[in-house]
């Protein structure tokens, strides 16, 4: 009988171990790929994809985000996965908070919606270094991005450590989860040519070890046109129509169509109509395109140090369909939902064959999609960029205005014209108001002027900043102390003092003798800076204290990681009525590495001291900390700080970062316009608007980061300014958007 029981249990355990085993079979999906799309459980599919960033947004925004995605006609979500917050230090992984990327995917797939992970790991994206954790640069014999032993074993490491963790929570779509795609290496084919004779290997390689991973999905390489076999070679761009994978058996796939372009710090504000947009896309779709993806659907925030450029701002907003702050940007997402309708209603036709153009007349381009069972689809370009036309097609007369496109599912009816919006446009606005948070009970610390930490150390000779502070803070001191005799040139009768500094970049500031002096700053198209400071010396010591800083190290080039920042030199004083000068770079330099509050952790707000009363609150100099508390605001709309009034510098809430603030920075007086006519190439310099004016006056306070009362806000001020003329602001959207998908009679 005991044995009997044993054998009853024994076939029952196997019986439920098949049970699972056939669920989770069937849950899993086959994803392949021909020559015309991704072929997922044997049919093939038509997918529109869009970038949302996980780190640039908070973990309570992304289930609105993704909803608004799919809401907006989107079947994947595409996104980085980025090295250097996962990685901080060798071995040591962070997948916390914002970082929680299986989160992120778990969402997505609980959403419907297919993922594509993009894991580089090498990513650009705007973002700090290119994603690449600094420590990798220390590595000896090292070289980034080529055919060299110690890079590609990091690179096979994490990429592998992601693989796995996405394995280990069944993510693939192999294994019943939502990635149905994943990327190796970015962009790598526009910068192939400075790596010589070590580029080649190297992309087989990482193709080789890609695969090698046994992922179940298909990989991608963008802008690489010799990718090797299986890999696809996809196309990023503004427009990617004319763009023809490497091997007839790969579908013709856009893994980036940028919806705008990226805000920097001292530069006006980009931005995209949707008519070029819709036009783009429906001509991708029109030349056979069968995946297409918007970099990005939401930008989000460059939260904490982590933009890259350097110069780019904290705002990743990119003009994209749903804004910084995840609200819906109109018309952008509702006219981008009414053409994705349009071009779902073609699918069935489009996937089974490629697509029979024809030309109707000058600048006129037919494209017919029709199947064996007598499904027809057509798309009607009209690529003249000014002048509208009307054509004959099937016998049937069509206006097709400048630049668009029309869809006819039926090759009959127009569903819609990328010209013609329906969507009526909202307009954001920042709202003080009676119920928005108030700052008091202020406190302040200075930050001492030149060296102050015992880990400082000299050096004779300038430093090159990178190598020096690892990227571990913005800041580098660069400290001398100078004998000057009562008889030397600079005091003579009518001299006049200059210090000359030369930097490589990105900013810096002059102190003599503990007082400012003068500041350089570089910009997003050229980051070196030299400046030449009027100074007032004394005779006997001198104190000269240079404050070099980064603004975001560089993202993107060939060797990008070998550039350089920080004083190079030379370092002079000149007097300016002989011309005479004495150089100061090869003396003996004092460095130290980022400032005293970072050290003490001023920036967590219960490390700082409140010893000072508002009364005495300094304003408008250099090197201030401030705190002050605010009870949350009521209401669920976003929450920004606006910063007029104070100079450049961080600033936290409740100890998280949201990001570098400098609305000092303005854009030059010319080059915007009223308005950017859609027809014609669009490019990032082509529809500019906010010339003349800060680049960036509000910083996204996430609502998520508050409690109800004693909400704690410190500000690291660099420059000078008023925290007393800073102010929370709501975000508020006003109109309402109207949808239309109606179906025009061609005829009339």
């Amino acid at each position: 009988m005991r044995g009997g029981g044993v054998s009853v249990v024994a076939a029952l355990a196997v019986a439920l171990l098949q049970f699972l085993a056939a669920v989770t079979a069937s849950a899993a999906a086959n994803v392949t790929y021909d020559h015309r799309a991704l072929v997922i459980d044997g049919k093939r599919r038509l997918l529109i994809s869009g970038s949302i960033h996980y780190p640039r947004s908070t973990p309570q925004m992304w289930p609105d985000l993704i909803q608004k995605s799919k809401d907006g006609g989107l079947d994947v979500i595409e996104t980085y996965v980025f090295w250097d917050l996962h990685e901080p230090a060798r071995n040591q992984y962070d997948f916390e908070g914002r970082k929680d990327i299986v989160k992120f995917v778990k969402l997505v797939r609980k959403a419907g919606l297919f993922v594509h992970l993009r894991i580089g790991p090498y990513v650009c994206a705007e973002w700090n270094y290119g994603g690449f954790p600094l420590w990798l640069h220390f590595i000896p014999g090292i070289e980034l991005r080529s055919d060299n032993e110690p890079f590609k074993a990091e690179m096979q490491r994490f990429t592998k450590k992601i693989v796995d963790l996405m394995k280990k929570e069944n993510l693939y779509a192999s294994q019943g989860g939502p990635i149905i795609l994943s990327q190796i290496e970015n962009e790598y084919g526009n910068i192939q040519s400075d790596y010589g004779p070590r580029a080649k290997p190297y992309i087989e390689w990482a193709a080789a070890m890609a695969t090698s991973l046994n992922t179940g999905v298909p990989w991608v390489m963008c802008q690489q046109a010799d990718a090797p076999d299986p890999i696809i070679n996809t196309c990023n761009g503004f427009y990617c129509d004319q763009f023809t994978p490497n091997s007839s058996s790969k579908p013709k796939m856009w893994t980036e169509n940028w919806t705008g372009w990226y805000l920097s710090f001292g530069g006006p504000l980009p931005y995209r109509p949707v008519a070029d947009i819709a036009f783009a896309v429906a001509r991708f779709f029109q030349r056979g395109g069968t995946f297409q993806n918007y970099y990005m659907y939401h930008g989000g925030t460059n939260f904490g140090r982590s933009t890259g450029g350097p110069f780019i701002a904290t705002s990743y907003d990119y003009d994209a369909p749903l804004d910084e702050y995840g609200q819906i940007s109109q018309p952008k997402w509702g006219h981008l939902k009414d053409l994705h309708k349009a071009i779902k209603l073609c699918e069935e036709a489009m996937l089974e064959m490629d697509p029979t153009i024809t030309y109707l007349g000058p600048n006129v381009e037919a494209s017919v999609y029709k199947t064996g069972s007598g499904l027809c689809s057509a798309f009607l370009a009209n690529l003249d960029n000014k002048s509208d036309t009307t054509v004959t097609f099937n016998g049937h007369s069509y206006p097709l205005p400048a630049w668009s496109v029309s869809i006819l599912p039926d090759c009959k009816n127009v569903a819609l014209n990328t010209a013609k919006i329906n969507s009526v446009a909202t307009i954001p606005r920042f709202v003080r108001k009676s119920s928005v948070a108030a700052l008091s009970g202020w406190s302040w610390i200075k930050e001492p002027v030149g060296i102050s930490s015992n880990k400082a150390f000299p050096k004779v000779g300038l430093l090159e900043q990178i190598n020096t502070t690892a990227d571990k803070s913005d800041y580098l001191w660069y400290s001398l102390r100078r004998e000057m005799k009562v008889d030397e040139l600079f005091f003579k009768n009518g001299s006049q003092t200059l210090l000359h500094v030369k930097s490589l970049g990105h900013a810096l500031h002059v102190f003599i003798n503990g007082r400012l002096a003068g500041s350089g700053k570089g910009s997003s198209t050229s980051a070196k800076v030299a400046v030449d400071v009027p100074v007032n010396l004394v005779p006997g010591k001198n104190n000269i204290d240079l404050l070099s800083l980064t603004v975001g190290l560089q993202n993107y080039g060939g060797h990008f990681d070998l550039w350089g920042a920080g004083i190079t030199g030379p370092v002079q004083l000149k007097d300016k009525k002989s011309g005479l000068s004495i150089d100061l770079s090869s003396q003996r330099w004092t460095y130290q590495v980022g400032l005293k509050g970072e050290e003490l952790g001023f920036f967590n707000g219960d490390k700082f001291s409140p010893h000072t009363s508002q009364s005495t609150l300094p304003k408008n100099q250099p090197l201030i900390w401030y705190k002050a508390t605010f009870d949350a605001p009521g209401g669920d709309t976003p929450l920004a700080i606006d910063f007029r009034g104070m100079g450049k510098g961080e600033a936290w809430v409740n100890g998280q970062s949201i990001g570098r603030y400098w609305p000092t920075y303005t854009a030059p007086s010319t080059g915007c316009t009223d308005t950017c006519d859609y027809r014609g190439a669009y490019s990032a310099t082509k529809c500019l608007k906010n010339c003349g004016q800060p680049s960036q006056i509000y910083y996204h306070v996430p609502r998520s980061w508050l409690k109800p009362r004693g909400n704690v806000v410190v500000l690291f001020e660099e420059a000078g300014g008023d925290p007393t003329k800073i102010s929370f602001v709501t975000r508020e959207v006003g109109g309402v958007a109207e949808e239309s998908f109606a179906v025009e009679d061609s005829c009339s």
